[in-house]
């Protein structure tokens, strides 16, 4: 019997895997931080925007996204007409690869990238190209020696997930100036707003200034709005022009969008999500190395975790000892990184948890 067949190369694709729901032995507190989430939850003024919004849920959302544009454009000094609001960066992500990606092109990204970019480039007929980091951050060079004819589109997170490193904004600019004229470069920034270095940039200025250069970001993280769907894209106006022609028109939804402008606004909320994760992540990192495992230097929301290979002490037992605890982490096999876990920089209460479960877990005999 007959039956509709995917395009070729759809069944070669593996489904974006999510963090593990949690499950922890009985009576223990459940601390979830294996997704990046924000553990303030959103700003109230979002909440109640959202509350607000519900009021009337029969009507269309404005099309266009426009009073986000609007804030965003206020909040960054930008303009609001060269700005795409999507649901969730990863839609952007996606129109981006339908839109630049074909049967035959290529796409650039690193070996422990975000998982979207090889399923966003593969859906759309691409080649994902996958190329080398150095000590788990991007290479410039590597990026550049991969590049040819059929280069299309470079996916670059800045900072990185799974890693929580990132590139200097010195770096990003040698990338775009070594990048043919007819290649994209993709900057995800989705994790932007946890990074306190002088040398980083977000990349709004090449958006600006050149023809060939986007940013992403999202709302999910340091805004807690990941179930809403939230994202929004910066870049030349002849790329949002190409990118609207096939954006669904009501893509983004009223509660989201309102809820959104209000978490925008919201500048003390976010300066103390800021001011909680630089020093927790600064915290967690210098006690689990303490314990013998080695930690990657992160500028985000979390910390990757290395773990030994010897039996008793991989990152698969160390998983399944604190998720007994209620304290769930993030394996990374899907990333290439079996032998690592990410922890996301949770509450005071999660950090010390995990630190006091790691300690434990390395000292059973």
């Amino acid at each position: 019997m007959s039956r509709p067949v995917p395009n070729p190369g759809i069944l070669d694709i593996a489904p974006y895997t999510p963090g593990k729901s949690p499950v922890a032995e009985p009576g223990r507190k459940v601390f979830k931080l294996s997704a990046n989430e924000t553990p303030f939850g959103p700003s109230p003024k979002a909440i109640e925007a959202y509350k607000h919004a519900a009021e009337h849920l029969e009507d269309y959302p404005e099309g266009t996204s426009r009073v986000l544009r609007e804030a965003i454009g206020r909040a960054y000094g930008l303009d609001p007409n060269r700005i795409i609001c999507g649901a969730g960066s990863d839609e952007i992500l996606n129109l981006l690869a339908h839109t630049y990606l074909c049967e035959g092109s290529e796409a650039i990204s690193t070996t422990h990238g975000f998982l979207v970019y090889p399923i966003a480039t593969k859906a759309n007929g691409a080649k994902n190209v996958v190329v080398p980091e150095t000590d788990y951050t991007a290479s410039v060079d590597a990026i550049l020696e991969a590049v040819t004819p059929q280069t299309k589109l470079v996916w670059l997170a800045n900072p990185n997930n799974p890693t929580g490193t990132y590139l200097p904004f010195d770096e990003v600019k040698r990338l775009r100036a070594g990048l043919p004229s007819d290649v994209l470069l993709v900057i995800d920034a989705a994790y932007s707003d946890y990074v306190v270095r002088n040398d980083y940039g977000l990349g709004l200025e090449l958006c600006a200034t050149t023809e060939n250069t986007v940013m992403t970001h999202t709302f999910s993280k340091i805004h807690g709005l990941a179930a809403l769907r939230v994202g929004w894209m910066f870049g030349p106006a002849h790329i949002v022009d190409a990118v609207n022609r096939i954006r669904g028109p009501f893509n983004v939804s009223s509660p989201a969008m309102l809820a959104a402008v209000a978490a925008v606004e919201d500048t003390a909320h976010v300066e103390m999500s800021r001011v909680h994760n630089e020093t927790w992540r600064s915290w967690v990192t210098d006690e689990i190395r303490k314990l013998g495992l080695k930690v990657t230097p992160s500028v985000a929301n979390f910390v990757l975790i290395h773990f030994p290979t010897e039996k008793g002490k991989t990152s698969a037992d160390a998983d399944a000892f604190l998720t007994k605890r209620g304290l769930v982490l993030r394996a990374l096999n899907n990333y290439g990184l079996p032998h690592a876990l990410r922890m996301t920089i949770g509450t005071e209460e999660a950090n010390r948890l995990v630190v006091e479960g790691l300690r434990d877990f390395m000292d059973q005999k």
